[in-house]
């Protein structure tokens, strides 16, 4: 544990965050941090429940005086996403390595797991920091929230008793979200042979790395490089111009991450390996003049390994390599009723070629279900051009604005009484598991907020010590003031 988190305020919250940090939690591996939640529930005497899906929910009783309020139910998500810089950091038995560094908490070389980690662990110190006052209160904690909301897909009718929802899951302090974004994953694959790679060859490895990836809901619109699109840019000019031939390749990972790094195995006829070499060169600096404003550390690069002694045959790896290039990526469109918010995007998460199979995912989101399904239906036609097969899978619904919301109206009077400031008002362009609640319990109010979490989904994330402090104030100052009952 890393006391010097103790000394942070709230207290309370960053001891649990320190614990958190200890407990190894990536999506699908949460048993630790489960295991850990229970015995924090057990040592503070409260009731905890686990559903058939692996959901965490406590009950709370009312404090003194708070019996007659409507009762509220505070949401986050036990997963964090593993991304590292260190190749041999293991998520599934290291911890996380919290450091202060003027004035946010980040990690050493990894995602810190803010992105929910201090969400829950707010939720958790309401029950023991003194002086809070709520009334009748559950805390639910889904699993899996970060590769396929399968904590929510699981969420049943009557698990849950509460009648309004406050999600922890939002990354900028004095914001509050209202709506979010639908998603569905695109997943293409093909069988390829292969044939002996071509006599009087050099191989190759191709790389790009540095990338600064991020979150494919929160980022996308920052014009980051997706390191799988630059390497496929590289690949199919090469083919082209110097005859190069692929072996493998393997780029990205999480379907929700902006891919920082891609690489391939490729053969290149000997005499014309210099004049490959020499084009990875300029290629590079091409690249890094496109995206200068954004992507510092960006590095194209080309070292010599054994040539394979196979390679893709040469329809197949053209299929692949136009299907690659031809998948958009990015901002599709912005919305037209919300300024600044992306309405849809796609982001090209993972691509593969080995042992004689192709594939690529893709991390389609949007604010309008029309436009999610056309874009779904772009991609199978791409698919479908490029003899490939294509499953649309995952869909889940966007959370649509009610600005007429009761908690809502609550969330803006207790901030400007607070802070003297009016909160804004947003949607997210994320898939936050209220579209899914509301699928299942329609009747609940839900709105969503929390601290200021720079770079969630990458190893450069970190929350806002100061934003922390104000984000919980505000939920404590939130939680006394919730309507009575009817």
């Amino acid at each position: 544990m890393n006391k010097d988190l103790l000394k942070l305020y709230p207290h309370d919250l960053w001891e649990n965050f320190a614990n958190l940090c200890d407990a190894p939690h990536p999506s699908k591996h949460e048993q630790k941090a489960v295991e850990w939640m229970k015995k924090w529930a057990a040592e503070h005497k409260v009731k905890v429940e686990q559903d058939k899906t692996g959901n965490l929910l406590f009950t709370i009783p009312a404090t003194k005086g708070m019996e007659n309020r409507v009762p509220v139910i505070l949401q986050g998500h036990t997963d964090m996403v593993p991304q590292a810089d260190d190749p041999k950091f293991d998520f599934l038995t290291q911890p996380i390595q919290p450091i202060i560094d003027k004035g946010w908490v980040r990690a050493n070389r990894t995602t810190l797991g803010a992105d929910n980690g201090i969400g829950v662990c707010a939720a958790l110190a309401c029950v023991t920091t003194p002086g809070v006052k709520h009334g009748p209160m559950e805390i639910l904690v889904t699993i899996d929230e970060e590769t396929g909301m399968t904590g929510a897909f699981g969420l049943k009718k009557g698990f849950v008793k509460g009648k309004i929802l406050i999600n922890l899951d939002s990354e900028t302090e004095g914001e509050l979200y209202v709506g979010c974004a639908g998603g569905m994953d695109a997943n293409f694959e093909r069988k390829y042979a292969t044939m002996p790679t071509p006599d009087d060859t050099k191989g190759f490895k191709v790389f790009v790395t540095g990338l600064h990836g991020g979150h494919s809901g929160m980022d996308i619109n920052l014009g980051r490089a997706n390191a799988n699109k630059l390497l496929v840019r590289c690949l199919s000019r090469a083919a082209k111009e110097y005859g190069l031939c692929v072996a493998s390749i393997n780029g990205g990972g999480l379907r929700n991450a902006i891919p920082r790094e891609a690489e391939a195995i490729v053969a290149v006829p000997a005499k014309k390996a210099t004049a490959f070499k020499n084009f990875v060169k300029k290629f590079e600096a091409t690249v890094k003049a496109e995206f200068s404003a954004t992507e510092d550390g960006l590095a194209v690069g080309v070292k010599a390994v054994d040539t394979p002694k196979k390679v893709i045959r040469t329809k197949a790896q053209e299929q692949f390599l136009n299907m690659i290039f031809a998948i958009p990526n990015g901002v599709i469109r912005m919305s037209d009723s919300m300024a600044n918010l992306v309405e849809t995007s796609n982001n090209l998460a993972n691509i593969k070629a080995e042992n004689g199979t192709m594939s690529a995912c893709c991390l389609l989101r949007s604010s309008v279900d029309s436009a999610k399904e056309a874009l779904g239906d772009k991609m199978t036609a791409i698919a479908e051009l490029a003899e490939c097969g294509i499953e649309l899978t995952g869909a889940y619904p966007g959370w649509k604005p009610n600005m007429e919301s009761p908690i809502l109206k609550t969330c803006q009077k207790v901030y400007k009484a607070k802070f003297k400031a009016e909160p804004k008002v947003m949607a997210i362009h994320a898939g936050l598991e209220c579209g899914l609640f509301g699928s299942c319990y329609p009747d609940w109010d839900m709105v969503s907020f929390g601290p200021t979490i720079e770079h969630p989904h990458s190893p450069v994330e970190r929350v806002n010590i100061d934003s922390v402090g104000k984000f919980f104030d505000f939920l404590v100052e939130v939680l006394k003031n919730v309507p009575t009952k009817k």
